[in-house]
């Protein structure tokens, strides 16, 4: 089976399709509504061949539909039927699992997504579960508010890094994963990781959408067996 993965972000939209070497992109912004999105990835994506899609979209998902409308996009998400839009199968997971699933090597993985806000999820022992850690309290805002691109404008690139590690460690104490990796766009803003974490990449977005129908080839450690994972309609994912 040949899957188009998308990657929906608040400034942009990535594709790449079971195949291809090359992935192609669209500015996306506050104007972009679902059915527009659609629209404009279909002609993004001629000349590619697939038979299903898998969509990281940036909020709350269950039963392959959005439960809300981004923050940095424009309307009509919160419930829109994909599979009907693009006449195929389609799967719809938050992105930041999309990215955690194409990341994981097996056991218990935190993952945390450096971008516009913090982008959170957690797999253990292949079971994928969207987390919402971002929106928890933290010193006088969320953790988003003071890790998130705001955060990074406000404060500037050498208190943010503290205040990265700070959350980084407060997450890890909590969820007492076995591997823990940082994403997203700002990780370039970080010096060094901090201890016992690895880098991800945005790129292992279109892993995690290929992982989500058929399995597909990570990047994993050699020391590590690969999984295979599957993805179920729901909030809660199996791999």
């Amino acid at each position: 089976m040949k899957i188009l993965t998308i990657d929906v972000g608040g400034t942009h939209v990535k594709i790449l399709a079971t195949g291809q070497k090359q992935k192609r992109e669209i500015v996306s912004g506050p104007k972009m509504t679902a059915r527009q999105m659609v629209s404009d990835v279909k002609k993004l994506a001629r000349g590619w061949a697939y038979d299903a899609v898998s969509i990281g979209f940036p909020g709350p998902v269950l039963h392959n539909r959005p439960m809300a409308e981004p923050r940095n996009l424009g309307p009509g998400w919160m419930g829109f039927n994909f599979a009907s839009a693009f006449g195929l199968p389609a799967r719809v997971i938050n992105d930041a699992a999309m990215q955690a699933l194409g990341s994981y090597r097996g056991g218990k993985m935190l993952f945390l997504g450096l971008g516009t806000g913090l982008g959170s999820a957690m797999i253990v022992n292949g079971i994928v579960e969207p987390m919402e850690f971002g929106h928890l309290p933290y010193k006088k805002g969320t953790f988003e508010d003071y890790v998130g691109e705001r955060g990074l404008e406000r404060v500037g690139k050498k208190r943010w890094r503290k205040l990265v590690e700070d959350v980084i460690e407060r997450l890890v104490a909590a969820t007492e994963p076995q591997d823990v990796v940082i994403g997203g766009g700002n990780l370039t803003h970080l010096k060094k990781l901090p201890k016992g974490c690895r880098a991800g990449s945005n790129d292992y977005a279109f892993i995690g959408g290929f992982r989500m129908w058929n399995g597909g080839n990570a990047p994993v450690s050699p020391r590590r067996k690969k999984t295979r994972p599957t993805v179920s309609g729901s909030r809660r994912t199996r791999t």
